[in-house]
């Protein structure tokens, strides 16, 4: 992608246009793993249409904490957890770096995991060798020199695939369109506490927009972009994987309107699937879920090194030796775990999404805090009405984690 930059007023042509397409579009397609659509197939087919709302809302809340962080990223010529250091304190800025770390090893064990189920479903074969074969690929593709463009490129490629796959799911499943809207208005069914905070860890991802703006600098924007930016990447990159969860959450209920079977699992959902849609559809879902899975390990991976590298003073970029090295540790400790705990592979993914919301509090508060930071921001400081979202958030990450902490204390 072009580092070309037009003046504010400046109209750009249609190729100017998708340059500036891409470093939303990774966040959401860390966010758009196979632990989202874990909890998309266990929420449709346990509570049918009645957690959509829940979707919605998230997507709205992760667009506004993805605009911070695109502004903080065109704001200031240094990285994020650098600037953070500066104003907030060393330490803080380090923790920030550990958590983004931390919650990017849980998320690599449902990657790694997901990866082997999707492939294994349209190809046959052991998942585990699959999920071998998946690490093994992403490691190469990350070895490039180029890396982050490179990886803009393949994950463009694959949410516009993996839209195709699930658009044509829904067709075949034929969902109940009134229900679904009515699954938009806010409701608790007795029993889906643990089911929401899932879906607001993995639809509303703290870490995947503090990300955002390592994007904004590997692709050298400026503030003259920014309109154009949120037009283009920011709200498209984060409203597709609102959609696709959607559309699994109403796929998953349509399969249980139409067989009454629930389908907790994936490939409880396949198995159901084939006699609703034959071998097609079937086919159609596994391959979404493999693209997810693909393409959540290697933007997971890259954000976890980038991340991390920049916390120990070891480079913000991508391609640094420290981040090589930690993306490299984060795929192994992914295949690992998978490889020695194989008899319960969604259990892990569940729970490890669902612990991701323990650590989304501090980098939320740090997002909102550097994202008012006058001498940090300039005119790109939040307005009221990005500070009336981020608060709206940040009471909803609050809310989830204190939940989350009293059901394991029990």
């Amino acid at each position: 992608m072009g580092n070309k930059h037009s003046a504010p007023g400046k109209r750009r042509t249609f190729l100017g246009y998708l340059a500036l397409m891409g470093p939303a579009f990774v966040v959401g397609a860390w966010q758009f793993g196979p632990g989202n659509l874990t909890t998309a197939v266990q929420s449709g087919s346990q509570y049918g249409y009645s957690l959509l709302w829940v979707i919605a809302v998230s997507t709205i809340l992760m667009i506004a904490f993805t605009d911070m962080s695109v502004r903080l990223g065109l704001a200031t010529p240094k990285s994020l957890i650098t600037v953070i250091k500066e104003h907030l304190g060393k330490g803080t800025g380090i923790a920030a770096g550990f958590g983004v770390f931390g919650i990017t090893l849980m998320f690599s064990v449902g990657n790694a995991v997901g990866s082997g189920l999707g492939l294994s479903m349209v190809f046959g074969g052991s998942p585990i060798l699959w999920t071998v074969a998946c690490t093994v690929g992403v490691g190469i593709i990350l070895a490039f020199r180029n890396v982050y463009r490179i990886i803009e490129k393949v994950l463009l490629l694959i949410v516009a695939m993996m839209a195709i796959a699930f658009i044509a799911s829904v067709v075949i499943a034929k969902p109940d369109w009134y229900l679904s809207a009515q699954g938009l208005v806010p409701s608790l069914p007795e029993g889906s506490e643990i089911l929401v905070i899932a879906l607001v860890g993995t639809n509303f991802s703290i870490n995947a927009a503090f990300y955002n703006s390592y994007g904004i600098k590997e692709n050298a924007r400026t503030r003259a972009d920014y309109r154009d930016i949120t037009l283009v990447d920011t709200i498209p990159g984060i409203v597709a994987p609102g959609i696709m969860t959607a559309l699994v959450i109403m796929v998953s209920a349509a399969v249980l309107g139409a067989t009454g079977s629930e389908a907790v699992t994936i490939n409880a959902l396949a198995a159901i699937f084939e006699p609703l849609a034959g071998p097609v559809g079937t086919v159609l879902f596994a391959l979404g879920l493999s693209g997810a899975a693909f393409s959540s390990m290697i933007a997971n991976a890259t954000a976890g090194g980038t991340m991390m590298s920049d916390a120990l003073g070891r480079g913000s970029r991508g391609g640094s030796v420290t981040s090589r090295i930690v993306t490299g540790i984060i795929l192994a400790f992914g295949l690992i775990t998978t490889l020695v705990f194989q008899s319960s592979p969604v259990g892990l993914i569940v729970i490890a999404q669902s612990l991701t919301v323990l650590i989304a509090p501090l980098l939320g508060v740090l997002l909102v805090l550097m994202a008012n930071n006058k001498t940090v921001m300039g005119d790109l400081r939040n307005k009221w009405w990005h500070n009336a979202f981020g608060i709206i958030g940040l009471v909803a990450i609050f809310a989830s984690s204190i939940r989350l902490i009293g059901v394991l204390a029990s």
